[in-house]
């Protein structure tokens, strides 16, 4: 996609009204500090659009990113992070939630695993819930430029056994650093529109 204008153009916290979009969404979701902000500035070929933080859970709303009037990135709040209250993750978990199950424009979840290590057990909850809400969750996997390329394989098997994945599951290497990866998810992206 050839990116001419893009604007965060809604905030939903967690008591605001989410969006009624008539634009297509996909949304992007990921433990706290797996990369979703350094993602979807790659994506946007921005330094600085989604806030980036090497504080975990610096994103606590989901943000709309309205691209080219054709379509929305959503960025969901990070899940898993220790140093907020339970009932402030739990809240970030309702949200998420009412998100998932209420829009009527989301066509896809990207999920965002660390490539270096075993999902976790919040990953793992985490793909299991976006299966469980119909979705087949596309995982990226983050971090790609932090390991040897001879690892790569080796760590994308590591992902698949950790989560479960179901056969034929997308599984897409990305580094925010080197870019590498961008045009692939970009491709999927772009099918998944082509789609609707």
């Amino acid at each position: 996609m050839n990116i001419k204008n893009v604007s965060l153009e809604t905030v939903c916290g967690v008591t605001s009204r989410l969006p009624e979009n008539t634009l297509p969404e996909i949304a992007f979701a990921g433990k706290s500090n797996v990369g979703k902000s350094s993602l979807i500035n790659a994506l946007m070929n921005r330094k600085a659009l989604a806030r980036t933080s090497a504080q975990p859970g610096k994103t606590q709303t989901i943000n709309f990113y309205n691209i080219n009037d054709a379509m929305y990135l959503v960025d969901l709040p990070g899940y898993g992070y220790a140093k907020v209250s339970q009932e402030i993750r739990e809240k970030w978990g309702k949200l998420i939630e009412r998100y998932l199950h209420g829009s009527k424009q989301l066509r896809a979840v990207f999920l965002l695993i660390d490539i270096r290590h075993e999902p976790s057990e919040n990953d793992r909850r985490m793909y299991e819930w976006i299966v469980y809400q119909g979705y087949d969750p596309i995982i990226i996997a983050t971090k790609l430029d932090k390991i040897k390329r001879s690892q790569i394989e080796k760590q994308l098997k590591v992902l698949r056994t950790g989560l479960g994945v179901k056969p034929g599951t997308r599984m897409l290497p990305f580094s925010a650093l080197t870019k590498q990866g961008r045009d692939e998810i970009w491709a999927v992206m772009d099918e998944i529109l082509a789609e609707d």
